[in-house]
């Protein structure tokens, strides 16, 4: 297909055409006949064009952080829902955290979970595989493909707390890349294992100014980031645009709005967006984590959905002043791509896949519960007005959202350098 009078986040203007899954010509203007006659040439079919009407054209957003509960809790969400409701959103890729049940510790759950997803998924995907408290070094050295192993310091269910020192120190070893869930101190010990004995930190959730604080002390230290050891933070969109103060506002509000790391202050909340501005910050990710309102009321349940706002929030803070759509895709596209090497994505360049958006920054909606794709069918955000959204979606060349439809496709798995 042809995309014609886009605007790139940097005010250019661009068309896209898109041949077999991949950008094959970008530029300022292409001529509609001759990208025709090739198109035609190599596919024999003839050419789809769009017109973007001078929206915004951006790399699909790259989510590495959520919880699509599959297998083991997919009345709560599965890949089938969850990636609706990241294609509707502009999320083209997600990564896949380890807890569901089984835990992606073992290889055979990690197969058991590709071939779900690989049934199930209209965008792209991708794994972390997980560290156990039975020292599962040996299958972290087993699996490949996998965006990092995944650790929890402070809090998880099952055999995922890793405690023991020596249990840690082996699976930092064998894995690739380390993602943590370190909360307060345990993010300086989770820096001094990666000094020690790993290739890289990614700190999921940072939540508090002391949290951050710990990190940005860290990246300047050369000990404790440097090429061999590289240290990265990431923010979520609830701990930006949600604070205890809202969470305490209402009896209800304060079930729904409980996840880990909780929630903080409005100062920790502004002092995030303040390192989002200064460089502190590296990515955006969700931790999109759903539970059923029933269960979220019943009793406290830690986790929120987060896919199918993410990047209006995002969009409706650029409204606002409070950061650029620049900086927007540095953060949710070209940073995940490159953190996690996930190859041909999150920029839009020839040759790279087609995994494209286009964002309208002036439409204003309001956060309903009956068009939520979620399977959990509620919103943290429900009755916000944002401003800013997603209108159309291609995931791997084909059209996946378009005119608040979803339409058939099959995503693949994401290929990482090793």
């Amino acid at each position: 297909m042809l995309l014609r009078n886009g605007t790139l986040v940097n005010g250019e203007k661009t068309d896209i055409l898109i041949i077999n899954g991949k950008i094959y010509l970008m530029k300022k203007e292409i001529d509609v006949f001759e990208a025709g006659r090739i198109f035609a040439e190599i596919t024999g079919e003839e050419l789809k064009v769009i017109d973007i009407e001078n929206k915004y054209i951006m790399p699909g957003v790259i989510d590495v952080h959520t919880h699509m509960r599959d297998p083991g809790f997919t009345h709560k969400e599965d890949f089938l829902s969850g990636s609706k409701a990241c294609a509707k959103a502009g999320i083209t890729t997600f990564i896949d955290m380890p807890n569901t049940n089984p835990a992606t510790v073992t290889k055979e759950a990690l197969e058991l979970k590709r071939k779900s997803a690989g049934e199930k998924s209209v965008v792209n995907f991708g794994f972390h595989f997980g560290g156990s408290s039975d020292n599962n070094a040996g299958e972290i050295k087993k699996v490949s493909g996998v965006l990092s192993t995944k650790v929890f310091l402070n809090v998880s269910t099952g055999k995922m707390l890793v405690e023991d020192d020596n249990v840690l120190e082996d699976i930092v070893k064998a894995a690739n890349f380390l993602t943590v869930h370190a909360e307060g101190g345990m993010i300086n010990k989770a820096l001094e294992f990666n000094k020690q004995f790993g290739k890289g930190l990614y700190v999921c959730h940072v939540s508090s100014r002391e949290e951050m604080n710990i990190l940005i002390k860290a990246k300047a230290d050369k000990v404790l980031n440097n090429e061999k050891h590289p240290v990265f933070a990431e923010v979520t969109p609830h701990h930006l645009f949600l604070d205890e103060e809202m969470k305490d506002s209402d009896e209800e509000k304060k079930m729904l709005y409980r996840m880990k790391p909780e929630l903080k202050t409005k100062a920790d909340r502004e002092y995030l967006w303040e390192c989002i501005g200064n460089g502190a910050v590296d990515t955006i990710g969700t931790d999109h984590a759903p539970h059923l309102i029933r269960e979220k009321m019943e009793k406290i349940t830690f986790g929120m959905p987060g896919v199918e706002t993410l990047l209006a929030l995002m969009l409706t803070a650029y409204n606002q002043g409070k950061i650029s759509l620049e900086k927007i895709q540095e953060l949710m596209c070209g940073n995940p791509a490159k953190i996690f090497g996930i190859k041909n994505k999150g920029v839009l360049k020839e040759g790279y896949d087609a995994d494209i958006i286009i964002v309208d920054t002036n439409e204003k909606w309001i956060v309903k519960k009956e068009d939520l794709l979620s399977k959990c069918g509620w919103s943290p955000y429900e009755g916000w007005e944002l401003k800013g959204k997603n209108v159309l979606t291609i995931v791997n060349g084909n059209i996946v959202y378009k005119d608040g439809k979803i339409f058939e496709n099959k995503g693949k798995e994401v290929e990482i350098d090793e």
